[in-house]
């Protein structure tokens, strides 16, 4: 029972979030039509509010929702880039923590179908250098966040190793969206929306790439070593 309480949590959760139709406020227009009342409540409240703000964070994570780019850039508008980037990252790390521990219960075997198509291909990576390689699909969204989350927990991937690769492998773009976040107002105030593409332009995408290519390399040397003659 123990086991199966938590995957049926989740599921109650993800039925309450689609069937109450409350994606609709994971937008922009939600946002811009609340922002005042929003700053307020953090002005008033700044500790509660960021609390309250991790919660949905991390159960939008856990449960896979769509949204997570919009509420990275929602953590910059309400809390500043430093702090709104601290809040993002550790709400997504703790959310995608506990996707990958439901997917280790029982419900595990119900989640896999869904990952079943991406775990050959990403097999070897992970048996070769796990941390590094779990750095590099943070770093460069090759597959979809959640199903990172899952291929990591049925391919055996180290709870530690999981913990620290999605850290520190989601903060450059966790940072990137913030920083647009922490602008929000002014893009807000002309009736316009921000440029969830801005994290593939190159000025931004090249650094990124080269962040997960250096994460590549003790991978790169290994197999060297292993393959010169002794």
């Amino acid at each position: 029972m123990r086991v199966a309480l938590l995957p049926a949590l989740i599921i109650l959760g993800l039925a309450a979030f689609l069937g109450l139709h409350l994606d609709r406020y994971l937008t922009f227009e939600a946002l811009a039509a609340n922002r005042s009342w929003l700053l307020l409540q953090v002005e008033l409240n700044p500790a509660l509010i960021a609390l309250a703000f991790a919660a949905v964070y991390i159960a939008a994570a856990t449960l896979s929702l769509p949204g997570s780019s919009i509420l990275t850039m929602s953590a910059g508008f309400l809390f500043g880039l430093y702090v709104g980037t601290a809040i993002a990252v550790v709400s997504a790390t703790v959310g995608a923590t506990l996707l990958f521990f439901i997917a280790r219960t029982s419900f595990g075997e119900f989640l896999r179908g869904r990952a079943l198509g991406a775990l050959q291909s990403l097999k070897d990576g992970f048996q070769k250098s796990a941390f590094n390689y779990l750095l590099f699909l943070r770093l460069v969204p090759l597959f979809p966040f959640w199903l990172i989350n899952l291929a990591a927990a049925f391919l055996d991937v180290p709870p530690r190793t999981f913990v620290a690769g999605t850290f520190l492998g989601i903060i450059p773009g966790a940072a990137v969206y913030a920083s647009v976040g922490s602008g929000l107002g002014q893009i807000l105030n002309q009736g316009r929306k921000p440029d969830l593409d801005i994290l593939f332009t190159p000025n931004i995408l090249i650094p990124i790439l080269a962040l997960a290519a250096l994460s590549l390399v003790p991978v790169g040397y290994r197999w060297f070593r292993r393959g010169k003659p002794s």
